[in-house]
């Protein structure tokens, strides 16, 4: 990632945060709502690399899989397993939503780390939806399985009776809180990472005792960013499955 790096009354100016604003792909003018931006171009590339992995590159189902074949089996079983061993086998039948989460913000995350790529998941509102998606979800089925029944995840029995009206009140605040901290953990890690990078990448123009070292710090951020991006997709999908569990067994 390029920065610009320069003198401006004896000090340097960088721009971090300049990777993430939104900005239209083809002509001038406002945003609409149907305008083809940065993000949404982004978005689409990350959707054609989901279906060139998942469905091109499966579509021979060898019984010896190729590398990509090999890729995709070991991602689908990885969080089949995941659902399985949190939910339990009543949230097989939601596998597929949670997997589609998992690899869509896997591979958004990927392509942020590509030179001059958008990283969609640093912009809260994208992950705001996809949390807000989960909140919604997991709420409503909560009560269409369980009716009234579902508000008992948020009495704890086992605690002191004093205490439960109290406790009853921190639970229905921290699961409204849910959606917040499900999106900025995910954004918020990804945007710090990359405004740390090009920093790094900026330092790397300024002189030859400042870059060697400026390089080797890009070198570990972006080793680093690559451990984040996947940490955070898993992190995100667990998530969804801890909330999905509580809407599926909803009790203390």
């Amino acid at each position: 990632m390029a920065e610009e790096a320069h003198s401006e009354g004896g000090g340097l100016s960088f721009h971090p945060l300049d990777q993430f604003e939104v900005h239209r792909v083809f002509g001038e003018g406002p945003i609409q709502w149907f305008t083809i931006t940065n993000v949404t171009m982004w978005m689409a590339i990350a959707v054609v690399c989901i279906v060139l992995l998942l469905v091109i590159g499966t579509r021979k189902r060898s019984i010896v899989p190729n590398r990509t074949q090999s890729v995709a089996e070991t991602l689908y079983g990885f969080v089949y397993t995941m659902v399985e061993d949190v939910t339990g086998k009543d949230g097989i039948v939601y596998f597929p939503y949670i997997f589609t989460l998992f690899i869509f913000i896997l591979i958004s995350n990927f392509l942020g780390l590509l030179p001059m790529a958008f990283t969609t998941t640093s912009h809260i509102a994208v992950t705001a939806i996809l949390a807000f998606a989960v909140f919604f979800t997991v709420t409503i089925l909560g009560f269409v399985k369980n009716g009234p029944a579902f508000l008992g995840l948020f009495w704890v029995s086992s605690a002191p009776l004093a205490l439960r009206p109290i406790l009853a009140v921190i639970e229905v605040i921290s699961y409204f809180v849910r959606p917040v901290s499900h999106s900025i953990r995910l954004a918020g890690n990804l945007m710090a990472g990359h405004a740390v990078l090009k920093v790094f990448a900026g330092f790397a123009q300024v002189g030859l005792l400042v870059a060697p070292i400026a390089i080797l710090g890009v070198v570990a951020i972006y080793a680093l960013e690559v451990l984040v991006s996947a940490i955070q997709a898993y992190v995100f999908t667990i998530l969804t499955c801890v909330y999905l569990k509580d809407a599926l067994h909803p009790s203390h």
